[in-house]
């Protein structure tokens, strides 16, 4: 074994520490932590390598966070659904209903089920954007509200790369009053204590480690990219700079669609409540009718913004022909480089990869995967 592996393993599980060590071998591994919880109980807590900050490398440790991209938008997705379990927010309503303004450019009929499904048609945004622009939220959103939809609500998925988290945002504080990292901070990381954070304070600045970019930026590529598509414009616009992320301007400021930084250990923690019908850490946070939302399909095809089909619920990717998964009742989402959560609520798994070498991927990444396919051996053996 080259890399040292530490954290706990349950027995059975053995194979995922081994699984999880293989990636230094085979995909040339930086620093990373591998954490599940069955039940509510850890089954593994793993982390190894190296992290990168501003004065060199330092040893992965137990508390180390980073950036986990995309797979912040499932803490996202769980305040929408608490708002909603609390009859704060009908997810089936006209945002307007909340945000007046957003009714503008005949968007009077997108709910925010849309937004969560990636179905609203703003992906993106019309005015060209700096990566800096991402730390002014009240800029973007009030763009978003002004914009006509790129194509017809409802009628397919377009990826909301960045652009969810904003919507989202601003539906949750005209809902709560609160901004959406405060509302998670409150009512979801505080009471499962869970180092996950939207909005990261500079008083944890010295265990954050900074991603190492992909050797390709995120975009659209081929002889032949056609400029006017909805997929450049959404990946495009800016052009993102994954380095940006290690910034402390990036990590202040709350972007819920991308900006969350953690670890596997809090990310599992946080969707041990997804996988146990919304009970965890001796607390019950949402109710499972209300996580059984999830489950609501819609959109199911090739997406407008990834090369891929998915079908996607309330917020998170659902099992398809295209990504099966063992049981039905599961649902995931992952981030930019190859972060992963995964939540299977038949086995009541809750399964989180996250790392700091970045790989040229949105759509999946064997690093996580070998661990998963371990783990689940593991859970039928």
């Amino acid at each position: 074994m080259s890399t040292e592996i530490h954290g706990t393993v349950a027995p059975g599980y053995e194979a995922v520490r081994d699984a999880f060590a293989s990636n230094w071998d085979l995909h040339e591994e930086a620093g990373a932590s591998v954490c599940a919880t069955v039940n509510g109980e850890v089954v593994f807590d793993l982390w190894g390598g190296t992290a990168t900050y501003d004065d060199g490398d330092a040893p992965w440790n137990e508390d180390t966070i980073i950036n986990v991209w995309s797979t912040t938008k499932t803490m996202s997705f769980l305040c929408c659904l608490l708002l909603a379990d609390r009859g704060d927010l009908d997810l089936d309503a006209p945002v307007a209903t909340y945000w007046p303004e957003f009714a503008a450019g005949g968007k009077e009929e997108i709910a925010t089920r849309h937004i969560m499904g990636h179905t609203s048609g703003l992906s993106g945004w019309d005015e060209p954007l700096h990566m800096t622009d991402f730390l002014d939220h009240d800029k973007l959103v009030g763009l978003l509200a002004e914009q006509t939809p790129w194509w017809e609500p409802g009628s397919a998925s377009g990826y909301h790369a960045i652009s969810q988290g904003y919507l989202l945002g601003e539906i949750v504080k005209r809902v709560s009053g609160r901004s959406l990292g405060t509302l998670f901070a409150d009512e979801i990381a505080g009471p499962l204590g869970a180092d996950f954070h939207i909005g990261t304070a500079a008083a944890h600045d010295s265990r954050i480690a900074h991603v190492i970019p992909p050797a390709t930026m995120l975009g659209v590529d081929g002889p032949e990219v056609d400029e006017s598509s909805i997929a450049y414009r959404t990946l495009m616009n800016p052009m993102m700079d994954a380095s940006f992320s290690s910034t402390p301007a990036w990590r202040r400021a709350e972007i819920p669609a991308a900006g969350g930084h953690g670890n596997a250990r809090s990310v599992a923690m946080i969707h041990t409540l997804t996988a146990n019908g919304g009970r965890a850490n001796g607390h019950q946070i949402i109710s499972s009718d209300t996580l059984e939302r999830i489950f609501e399909t819609q959109a199911e095809g090739t997406d407008l913004v990834l090369p891929v089909e998915l079908k996607i619920g309330m917020g998170f990717g659902l099992p398809s022909p295209a990504l099966p998964l063992p049981n039905p009742h599961t649902c995931y989402w992952g981030g930019w480089g190859g972060s992963l959560a995964i939540i299977d609520m038949d086995a009541k798994l809750s399964f989180s990869y996250v790392m700091n070498k970045m790989n040229e991927t949105t759509t999946g990444d064997p690093r996580g995967a070998a661990p998963l396919h371990a783990t689940y051996a593991a859970l039928m053996s």
